[in-house]
């Protein structure tokens, strides 16, 4: 599927006609184009693959049921009948069952949780009663839905009750449903539309991996050159101080994501650290920032040189600074850059910063979580480089690891992840999901590997994928995908040497590699054009290596595998205990 223009297909037991034109808005991405199903008609669609409403061949679907409707166990529950908890969460189980069964239909499932109107009171005293209570019921029915998709990738929940609350009284109508059954406010139904977008944009790997901020007045209260770091708003019993160390916190959370955080800001930089080191209400450290740029010039040539340095698209960013003039400066000039208006209001940061929906993402890996502390990592590295006499002596000095592995179950989101989010690095820029991928690699002519890379510095954790795939006597590098913080150091050289040697143990005779061209892999080909070794038919075509010849493996990488030589039936066996799939 495309991120321009999907294929929707909204399946509902009440009047969902509202959400439609939300969702087509060109304003918010991706813009969806949506099918209504039949009223009230949600378990045939669901259990009738040739439905009509499937013809459209919809990308993705969206179902959404009232709890009432689609649990008879509740329903009899709101009606004051005896009803055995139990007898509704097989019900609910029952329900995600059918869920899974749509689900190998489109790209992705999206399921609102089921809500309730907040004017009823229900039993009032008793709503939460382990017994009787149809709030306290209500409760378990989500969490049993949660946990029943939980292993599905394509069927994603969605936080229906945040939509509700947020729209207050106006979330629902009790005359707007006897006259038309709409069981929504247009509120909530923007507020679904901007959480799917930002649910698509995360699956397709558009989340924001930067955010840049500027200091004064941003992250702190004050201008630190002026009033001196002692003096600055931050923390204690002030409202506003509270205010900026709250939204500090909030930054700080998404470095546990793998979200990356950036400086940019008009300072004297040896003053602004000093603040960021010495002031003992910070809660963000030198150590949380991957790199910065403290000094007078233009702000978007500072944002747009950070990036770079960071090996970070401008799309990848997103740019937070109090004052409207440089948010408007950097807009201009960095359109793919990501400029949230900011409120004037200091007190509102948190709130506004809570609103973004541009960092969703499905999954948080091991490599996500220590990704800030990888940055730091980084700097130091850069600081090394800048010591060596020689790029060589660089090299050998960072104790380079590379482990590799078949890609499988037990890597298969990180290594998902990097398929289908790296775009430098990467030979055919092919997108899966993480079942497509599984398959793939079970495949008896597929070899999948994935590549973990360390140094004396840090562990960069899963950060190659490699795969070939066996046509005849030739073997074809279906995958070639390296992470952009480990390009150019010899690695890519290091993944050919284990591709070319499971290609010549194959007893292939040739080894070669199509390069697909788009608007940001060109490190890709100029590594295949000047560093791999590969010979080019002729301009524009296949890469390939005489498997006569083995691949040397460079010199300062030390290359280390939990692999044996395997028949097709023990690769078979193995798939179950490998780990691999979206950066």
């Amino acid at each position: 599927m495309t991120i321009e223009n999907l294929r929707c297909l909204l399946v509902a037991d009440f009047t969902v006609g509202g959400l439609s034109p939300f969702l087509a808005a060109a304003d918010d991405p991706p813009v969806l184009t949506a099918t209504i199903a039949p009223f009230g008609a949600i378990m045939p669609v669901l259990l009738d693959p040739d439905h009509l409403c499937w013809r459209s061949r919809p990308d993705i679907a969206v179902v959404w049921s009232r709890p009432d409707a689609m649990i008879a166990g509740f329903r009899r529950l709101l009606n004051g009948e005896p009803v055995a908890i139990d007898d509704v969460l097989a019900e609910v189980r029952e329900f995600a069952e059918r869920l899974r069964d749509v689900s190998t239909r489109v790209a992705a499932l999206f399921v609102p949780t089921w809500t309730w109107p907040a004017h009823d009171r229900g039993l009032g005293l008793l709503n939460m009663d382990t017994r009787v209570g149809p709030a306290y019921c209500l409760m378990r029915m989500n969490t049993c839905l949660a946990e029943a998709v939980q292993d599905d990738r394509t069927i994603h929940l969605l936080d229906a009750g945040r939509w509700v609350a947020h729209a207050g009284s106006g979330a629902s109508s009790a005359k707007l449903w006897h006259l038309g059954k709409i069981a929504f406010g247009p509120e909530v139904f923007q507020l679904a539309a901007a959480d799917i977008k930002a649910a698509i944009r995360g699956l397709r790997g558009q989340a924001r991996k930067l955010i840049v901020v500027d200091l004064d007045d941003t992250l702190w209260g004050g201008v630190v050159g002026d009033v001196g770091w002692e003096n600055l708003k931050l923390g204690g019993h002030d409202p506003v101080g509270e205010a900026f160390a709250g939204f500090q916190r909030s930054l700080k959370a998404m470095t546990h994501s793998g979200i990356v955080l950036g400086i940019t800001s008009r300072n004297t930089e040896e003053t602004a650290l000093e603040a960021i080191d010495c002031h003992p209400e910070m809660v963000l450290r030198r150590s949380d920032f991957a790199g910065w740029r403290i000094n007078w010039d233009d702000k978007a040539d500072n944002v747009a040189r950070l990036a770079e340095e960071l090996n970070l698209g401008l799309d990848s960013v997103v740019f937070i600074d109090n004052d409207p003039a440089e948010r408007a400066r950097v807009r201009e000039a960095l359109p793919q850059v990501l400029v949230p208006d900011w409120p004037a209001d200091r007190l509102l940061y948190e709130h506004a910063f809570a609103r973004l929906t541009c960092f969703d993402t499905p999954v948080v890996t091991e490599e996500d979580q220590a990704r800030a502390r990888m940055y730091v990592a980084e700097r130091e590295r850069r600081t090394a480089r800048a010591s060596a006499r020689s790029l060589a002596e660089y090299h050998a000095s960072l104790g380079l690891r590379v482990a590799v592995g078949r890609v499988g179950p037990s890597n298969l989101p990180r290594a998902t992840q990097l398929l289908n989010k790296t775009n430098q690095m990467n030979l055919s820029t092919r997108r899966l999901s993480e079942e497509e991928l599984l398959d793939w690699a079970a495949r008896s002519e597929n070899h999948a590997f994935a590549f973990r890379v360390s140094d004396r510095f840090d562990d960069y954790g899963l950060t190659g994928i490699g795969s070939i795939s066996v046509e005849g006597r030739v073997g074809r590098i279906v995958d070639f995908v390296l992470s952009c913080r480990v390009m150019s150091r010899g690695v890519e050289r290091a993944m050919l040497h284990v591709l070319v040697d499971r290609a010549r143990a194959l007893g292939l005779s040739r080894l070669v590699a199509t390069f697909a061209e788009t608007p940001r892999n060109a490190p890709c080909k100029r590594f295949f054009d000047e560093e791999s070794g590969f010979i080019q038919s002729a301009p524009g075509g296949d890469y390939s290596w005489d498997l006569v010849h083995s691949y040397a493996l460079p010199a300062h990488v030390t290359l280390s595998s939990d692999m044996t030589s395997m028949t097709s039936k023990s690769r078979q066996d193995e798939h179950v205990s490998f780990g691999a799939a979206r950066e």
